[in-house]
């Protein structure tokens, strides 16, 4: 009985890894990079089950927070057309440059029906861009003239009943729209410039991992050598582990790309948590997620002798521990040049 057991962990442990290889071979094309400072993040840790998420405020309809998997997601659960916004002091945020990432659950019901992620101001507040039920993406409540849409590249085999990632970058009035690694939409001028974001849609909607990120688009060599270092929030990893989630792509091809461009350059891969748990914790933690990090960009065809890796664990933050925001801001892999 114990070897039958025994097979039976090794089985799920090779299922795990050859998801998580496909996971990472697919998004090795990705380009998406999120914003240099997390404004607003919620993974729903703090909502309790069954109540309303305490980040957020209800315009339209109603939400709960409900725990899948050992996991909290929102939910939208009344109203034609239901709206929550994150609570963010100021009513206009959005800077000229910034990204939007989170998770949306991708239902078996009508193609259609899809979310919204509005990006709105005063005078166009219902704009933003409507992701629907097999991939696609198209303008929402655009400036007149702004009529566009986006087809998923696998749209006619796409698979519903899944969560999917999505992404969208600005700048300078320019959008691009990402639905796990594939860029959907690109808008090339807006014509508004967006100063807060919503979430909105026919009800039951699933939403998780929200982040807003401002700033960003400046070039990473540039960076670099103006700095001496490449600040990212956009390597993640699974909670607690040293183990990449497939979106981190989207940095680490452009830091291999640097590199391959520029031979001469050799990075310091340095990994910082936030304070939650333990100091020795923290730092293994720390370290452990720049040698996964190491060894991704390795296995991208860059030699190791270009590339150190160290670990900080919580010793050096950017930002307030106290507030969420602040802890993802400190949850980060740096890139140092060394010289």
């Amino acid at each position: 009985m114990r070897k039958i057991t025994e097979i039976c962990f090794i089985l799920i442990l090779l299922q795990a890894f050859s998801i998580y290889a496909q996971s990472k071979k697919v998004y090795q094309n990705y380009d998406f990079v999120p914003g240099d400072k997390i404004l607003f993040e919620d993974n729903f840790t703090d909502g309790q089950d069954g109540e309303f998420p305490p980040l957020w405020k209800l315009k339209a309809g109603q939400g709960v927070v409900n725990k899948e998997s050992d996991q909290n997601v929102t939910v939208l659960i009344d109203g034609n057309y239901a709206i929550v916004e994150p609570r963010i002091k100021t009513k206009e945020y959005l800077e000229d440059a910034f990204t939007v990432e989170f998770d949306y659950y991708s239902d078996d019901g009508d193609y259609y029906f899809g979310i919204v992620i509005v990006l709105g101001n005063d005078e166009y507040d219902l704009a933003g861009i409507l992701f629907d039920n097999l991939g696609n993406a198209s303008t929402h409540y655009f400036p007149d003239g702004v009529n566009l849409q986006g087809t998923h590249p696998d749209a006619d085999k796409f698979e519903t009943g899944k969560w999917r990632h999505i992404a969208i970058a600005y700048k300078n009035g320019q959008m691009k729209c990402y639905v796990d690694q594939h860029r959907v939409l690109v808008i090339p001028q807006t014509e508004y410039q967006p100063r807060y974001a919503r979430i909105a849609g026919v009800a039951p909607i699933k939403f998780k991992d929200f982040r807003i990120a401002t700033g960003g688009g400046m070039n990473m060599l540039d960076k670099l050598y103006k700095d001496g270092r490449i600040v990212t929030h956009g390597i993640l990893f699974d909670a607690g582990k040293s183990t990449l989630k497939p979106q981190s792509y989207g940095v680490i091809n452009e830091i291999v790309k640097m590199m391959i461009e520029n031979p001469e350059i050799k990075l310091s891969i340095e990994g910082h948590t936030d304070s939650d748990g333990s100091d020795a914790n923290n730092q293994k933690l720390s370290e452990d997620r720049a040698a996964s990090v190491k060894n991704t960009i390795v296995e991208l065809k860059i030699d190791a002798s270009r590339l150190e890796t160290k670990g900080w664990g919580e010793s050096k933050p950017i930002d307030d521990n106290t507030k969420p925001e602040g802890k993802a801001n400190n949850r980060r892999v740096e890139f140092v040049l060394i010289k």
